[in-house]
């Protein structure tokens, strides 16, 4: 029996597990595809379960399934959960569905932390947001934010605020990587080499994001500060601004958003 069962191994249950095994070794994994959760648990000292072994054991049950996979998947477990006697909490990674929705698929009331990650957290560096039923107690809260402290910087939020954050932090890493390829690919058509430009881009862009978390300055001011008058810098802000690129990136979180609202319907 494992302190923390995984319903599902793919890239954001395995991240989450990759980050909870630098705490504990206390995990098993079950996932359709036996094989990738066998991979898995051999990468971080853990054991491949069932679901139903998963339901019937874990203090904290991870639901990392999808949103379209999540009501069959609760409904194979609901019978050995209904015939608990002891406290456990379901963790739910589904984008769009509320709390209420889980416990409705799982039918009962149960605990339910829900949580919003993004791919980071595989390396220590996720954003992950999340927020609880009423039931879940302060020494619930705090053994699992601290179990999964490695995953990342966490935050806290109203469930109402949960969609939009997620189509931020969850979605943002997919905008965020076309950003650098753009980059990467400009360079290219300078002439820079292939390799370089990649380095060259992916660099710029955590060490701009650092300058943005550690001098606490708006993101306009430390625009302002690289734009020399008449100068390069200024140049590609006026061609990115004719191409409506905030506009853009600010369309594709609001499209994220209403889609995440979509998936939880």
């Amino acid at each position: 029996m494992a302190k923390f069962g995984f319903i599902g191994a793919g890239n954001m249950g395995g991240a989450l597990a990759v980050a909870l095994s630098k705490k504990t070794s206390d995990i098993a994994l079950a996932d359709v595809d036996v094989k990738k959760a066998q991979t898995l648990a051999e990468e971080i000292g853990g054991k491949v379960e069932s679901n139903e072994q998963i339901a019937k054991s874990a203090k904290y049950i991870i639901l990392a399934v999808k949103p379209q996979f999540m009501a069959d998947m609760l409904d194979g477990i609901s019978d050995i959960l209904r015939d608990r006697n002891d406290d456990f909490v379901l963790v739910s990674i589904a984008a769009g569905v509320s709390i209420s929705k889980v416990q409705t698929m799982a039918k009962g009331e149960y605990k339910v932390i829900r949580i919003m990650p993004n791919t980071p957290a595989f390396l220590g560096e996720g954003m992950m947001l999340f927020t609880l039923s009423e039931d879940v107690s302060e020494n619930e809260k705090n053994e699992f934010l601290e179990a999964m402290q490695n995953a990342g910087v966490w935050d806290e939020l109203p469930e109402k605020l949960i969609d939009a954050g997620c189509a931020l932090s969850g979605c943002g890493p997919a905008f965020v990587y076309m950003m650098i390829e753009a980059l990467a690919d400009g360079a290219v058509d300078c002439g820079l080499p292939r390799d370089k430009a990649l380095k060259f881009a992916s660099q710029t862009v955590k060490g701009s994001a650092m300058m943005v978390q550690q001098t606490g300055k708006h993101p306009g001011l430390l625009k302002d500060e690289v734009c020399s008058p008449g100068g390069s810098t200024i140049e590609g802000v006026k061609s990115l601004e004719k191409s409506a690129f905030r506009g853009a990136v600010m369309k594709a979180v609001t499209k994220a958003y209403k889609k995440t609202v979509e998936l939880g319907k």
